[in-house]
């Protein structure tokens, strides 16, 4: 103890490290205070460092001082900006899901360069209602009566909970009470929403006979939901829409006219306009399957599989959709003008389903084929041939699979083709680390066996290619 107490007592002070010439610039360029604040952080570092037995010597007041100019870096540089993504997973939720299409981009820059009709009726040259912007067309694409748009599909599930199902009983089969990002789980949003959790089945097997089992006159909704991570598989069995519609229209027939209504709720989790080819047996419904197949609500996401921006999305009956636009909810949790300006361009490209396969890059990265692919790996790792030092690397074509993300098609393989990096010099971590914490623009890959991917299927141009091409580059030039 009394090593490491001597070792604590020759850290600097914060007035000696301002005098230490790394950080001049810092002091020209910054307010002093926040300069200070650098410096105290960095002392306090060393000194957790030196308690934590991580260190053996006290590091220099030139050492310390360099920590603090980084973090005064730090200040000057955007936590969120672009990113270069080569993993390979389309709907990369750490990486902000699904790019937005061109159009959506410039309906966003159009909505935020000045004033917007974001409730104001042009037409009636009075207020309106931000639900218009969306609502008709995902009506359209749907078949559904009516549709709101909340800021993500937790929101949409909560608002719907709340809605219809508080202080009664909503019941759902073990096998769905699911667990997926951030901890967010359907017995907790259950809980928050006051609604009364009925299990029923069991964890691999749910059957009708279940649901009709545990009706009774509290029951007020039949809850469906999307297993997002993960799937069930080998003795399994479910309950569908369409069953589940068919058990409470038996129920509501018997039931007095002021009885609640026992409703069919599906959360659908990703939500998809389109059925894609890649999607195979592991196809999830499409929106309007659920609503043709008896739903009396469906909420989804608006950043994945549907390729827009995040959003939450409730459509069904008019009047359960009317009722929710009356909830206070709708207001806490509405869209923001960039949101819906974005969300009426992607949906606008879906009344030409080719066109959104093209323009979408979510659909389009789903879509395109490996064979397709394989000339841009081929181009990728010719131009990694030229750029690095001879003998730093093997470098090889992999082919290799892509992944849907977002909680989407969890065992669904997409065939892809990827430049797969061995290193001579360095290792696939370190580079790993350059390329995403030593970059302006982070270039992100996967490590498979040691060795680093660069997978083409989720590099959205030239220029991005480019830019993995130039971080493997720099990591090499800077060993």
């Amino acid at each position: 103890m009394q090593d490491k107490n001597a070792l604590l007592r020759t850290l600097p002070q914060v007035e000696e490290l301002l005098e230490q010439p790394c950080l001049a610039p810092a002091l020209e360029a910054l307010p002093r205070q926040l300069v200070v604040e650098a410096a105290r952080a960095a002392v306090a570092d060393a000194r957790q460092a030196l308690l934590a037995g991580n260190a053996s010597a006290a590091p220099s007041a030139e050492g310390i001082a360099q920590a603090a100019y980084l973090r005064t870096l730090a200040l000057g540089q955007r936590s969120l900006r672009r990113v270069v993504n080569a993993s390979g997973v389309i709907v990369h939720t750490n990486l902000g899901r699904s790019p937005l299409a061109a159009s959506a981009i410039e309906a966003v820059n159009d909505v935020i360069a000045g004033y917007s009709t974001l409730e104001y009726d042009t037409a009636a040259m009075a207020r309106g209602s931000r639900h218009a912007h969306c609502e008709q067309l995902i009506c359209a694409l749907t078949g559904a009566q009516a549709a709101i748009a909340v800021n993500n599909n937790a929101a949409a599930v909560m608002m719907v909970l709340s809605q219809f199902a508080a202080g009664w009983e909503a019941v759902v089969s073990r096998g769905e009470e699911v667990e997926i990002g951030g901890s967010f789980r359907i017995p907790d949003i259950m809980a928050q929403s006051h609604a009364q959790m009925v299990e029923v089945g069991a964890t691999n097997k749910t059957h009708a006979s279940d649901y009709r089992r545990a009706l009774g006159p509290q029951t007020a909704m039949l809850l469906k939901v999307h297993r997002s991570n993960f799937r069930l598989v080998g003795f399994t069995e479910e309950v569908g829409v369409a069953e589940l519609a068919a058990i409470a229209a038996e129920e509501n027939a018997r039931r007095s006219a002021d009885e609640p209504r026992v409703l069919v709720y599906e959360d659908q989790g990703s939500g998809a306009f389109i059925r894609l080819d890649c999607f195979g047996s592991y196809a999830e419904p499409a929106v309007r399957e659920s609503l043709d197949a008896g739903a009396d609500i469906v909420s989804f996401s608006g950043d994945k599989l549907l390729g827009g921006p995040q959003a939450g999305i409730i459509v069904g009956r008019r009047e359960l959709i009317d009722q929710l636009k009356r909830n206070p909810l709708a207001r806490a949790l509405r869209l923001d003008k960039m949101t819906l300006a974005a969300l009426e361009a992607t949906l606008r490209l879906y009344l030409e389903p080719q066109r959104a396969l093209r323009e979408i890059p979510t659909l389009r990265m789903l879509a395109t084929p490996a064979s397709e692919l394989l000339p841009r790996a081929q181009a990728l790792l010719a131009a990694l041939q030229k750029a690095l030092p001879a003998g730093c690397a093997r470098l090889e074509l992999a082919e290799e699979v892509s992944r849907a993300g977002g909680g989407a098609l969890p065992m669904c393989d997409i065939p892809s083709w990827a430049v797969s990096i061995a290193f001579e010099r360095g290792s696939a971590l370190e580079c790993q680390r350059y390329m995403t914490s030593g970059r302006e623009l982070p270039v992100v890959g996967r490590i498979s066996r040691e060795q680093l991917l660069l997978d083409v299927r989720t590099l959205l141009s030239a220029e991005e290619e480019s830019e993995a091409v130039a971080a493997v580059a720099e990591y090499f030039a800077a060993l």
